[in-house]
């Protein structure tokens, strides 16, 4: 069975879909769509913009949306003989043709509209909205994350409790649990900077800052949550083609309302990245395929399925 999969942000490059562009006049058109929607040339900003100008939440989770929804469409709608499908084919993909999809955190809204459940202009605008309310929420208190490797998550969890029910340096939780033995700890500065050197004391092999703008997966992104309900209360989603495996409870979906459900609590729940691919790989996943900028999630799935399982990915 095949999994397609979706990253996150983190995974954006200088040059992310100027090939698609240029190549496939199906990319080009979806790629202008995506800049009227905006009201704004992102694509612009994919294709020559600094790392700098990509690492901008506003500029990063739509530019990562537009380049993985456009691959999954250009998958299933490109002429076979095309350069894109052509080096698709090569890479062993033939198809968008999905027993199952998920995507990691931003890459859920991806997954969703390669899987139909949301068209291009509501999953963009969506994401949009979701950007710029993110941004809102790093602005209003500072706030970050930082990758903890080698430690188990009840270990890592008993700390970040620990260091919250002080009180005096803030809040700090799990926001990504990546695989077995990489964690991700989101919340106020002070806060996660203490729950580090407990971790260190407690034997974690390294605590590494992410030059993220704020404490994305904890309950100091509240205010986005409070700003984007009625948006995604107000969306059509409608039953996806495939079941979509959610952030935050790892099992598969097709109800719309339980989809509206699960994206709205995903801002301040925790990624269970760890869990849906290993939930996939129960139900039947010996394929995984990432769909978007990036290689990341290949070499988490690797970490987490059986040896035999297939990985690959375009971008």
């Amino acid at each position: 069975m095949k999994a397609f999969v979706f990253p996150g942000q983190g995974a954006q490059f200088t040059g992310m879909g100027k090939d698609l562009y240029e190549q496939e006049a199906l990319a080009h058109d979806l790629f202008e769509k995506a800049n009227d929607i905006l009201g704004w040339r992102i694509s612009d900003v994919m294709f020559t913009g600094s790392a700098e100008d990509l690492k901008q939440t506003k500029v990063t989770q739509p530019a990562i949306f537009i380049h993985s929804v456009v691959l999954s469409k250009c998958l299933t709608e490109c002429a076979p003989e095309s350069a894109f499908r052509t080096k698709a084919a090569e890479a062993g993909i033939q198809s968008f043709s999905p027993d199952m999809v998920a995507g990691h955190s931003l890459g859920e809204f991806s997954a969703l509209t390669a899987a139909g459940a949301l068209s291009f202009e509501e999953g963009l605008q969506l994401v949009a909205k979701r950007a710029f309310a993110m941004q809102k929420a790093c602005e209003i208190k500072p706030s970050t994350m930082a990758a903890v490797l080698g430690l188990e998550d009840k270990i890592i969890e008993d700390v970040c409790s620990e260091v919250t029910a002080k009180g005096n340096n803030g809040i700090v939780v799990a926001a990504n649990y990546n695989s077995h033995g990489q964690v991700v700890i989101s919340g106020d500065i002070e806060a996660v900077n203490a729950a580090a050197k407990l971790l260190q004391d407690k034997g974690a092999r390294r605590v590494l800052p992410l030059q993220v703008g704020g404490a994305f997966h904890s309950p100091l992104m509240d205010p986005a949550r409070v700003e984007l309900a009625e948006a995604i209360e107000k969306a059509v989603i409608t039953k996806p083609i495939c079941p979509v495996y959610q952030n935050v409870d790892a099992f598969p979906h097709s109800n719309p309302e339980e989809i509206k459900k699960n994206l709205l609590i995903q801002l301040t729940n925790p990624v269970r990245w760890a869990q849906i691919v290993e939930k996939m790989v129960s139900d039947g996943a010996d394929e995984f395929i990432e769909l978007g900028p990036g290689t990341v999630l290949q070499g988490l799935v690797k970490k987490l399925s059986p040896e035999q399982t297939k990985i690959t990915g375009l971008q």
